[in-house]
């Protein structure tokens, strides 16, 4: 292993423990929904998210000191340009969670409007894709990043329903639209979550085989619900 392979290897050693801050964030979110848990809720958006906004500016500017230090080339460049993207997707990530928590702590105040059941399933396919997007890259495995995109379907079938099943309480009960817009707002942030996901697996499939699949080139096919 040349010193710029190790430096690189520390790199994304580091993004992975930010990885795992994030999708810690995104369950907490959840749960502090689910179980009407303020102090959880209050973690996510004060500790935590300090803690990915620190360690993003750390990884970037890791990365460009690489850069600059070591003027890579080929599958090292292409790595340390992946990582710099990944950082990215990964803050905005935390800031989904946020934005969960954020509304978790104006619902848990509140009357129920309806029953949680395709939210909690939401954050689950969510994070679960985040994980493998983040196995595909350690492995550069495109076979599994293209699973992960293939899975994003589920999570945008579930968004859709919990819009329609919201829009309808609203119809009958004008006074539940502020609750069933927050948990508009907390599907449609996983549904961003799962996408955010799904791009970080189609870079992999880029650096993997050279091939593009955004904008619907070569897309795979939508796995099975």
């Amino acid at each position: 292993m040349t010193a710029l392979e190790g430096k690189i290897a520390e790199l994304k050693q580091q993004l992975f423990t930010m990885a795992g801050i994030v999708e810690e964030m995104v369950a907490n979110s959840v749960k502090a929904l689910v179980n009407k848990d303020p102090a959880l809720a209050e973690q996510v958006i004060g500790t935590d998210e300090d803690r990915v906004n620190h360690l993003e500016i750390e990884n970037e500017d890791a990365a460009i000191n690489l850069m600059a230090l070591y003027q890579p080339e080929a599958s090292n460049l292409r790595t340390i340009v992946m990582v710099i993207k990944v950082n990215n997707d990964l803050e905005r990530l935390g800031d989904h969670a946020v934005n969960i928590a954020e509304a978790a702590q104006f619902l848990i105040e509140r009357p129920a409007v309806k029953p949680l059941t395709d939210i909690p399933k939401m954050a689950d396919h969510a994070i679960a894709m985040l994980k493998d997007s983040l196995d595909a890259f350690t492995r550069s495995d495109a076979e599994l990043a293209r699973a992960v995109c293939g899975r994003d379907s589920i999570v945008d079938d579930l968004n859709d329903t919990v819009k329609r099943d919201l829009a309808k309480i609203i119809s009958v009960d004008p006074t539940t639209s502020d609750r069933a817009l927050k948990l508009m707002m907390v599907s449609l942030n996983l549904e961003r979550i799962a996408d955010l996901a799904t791009n970080i697996s189609e870079d992999v499939i880029y650096i993997a085989t050279g091939q593009s699949i955004k904008h619907g080139r070569g897309k795979p096919q939508d796995a099975e619900h």
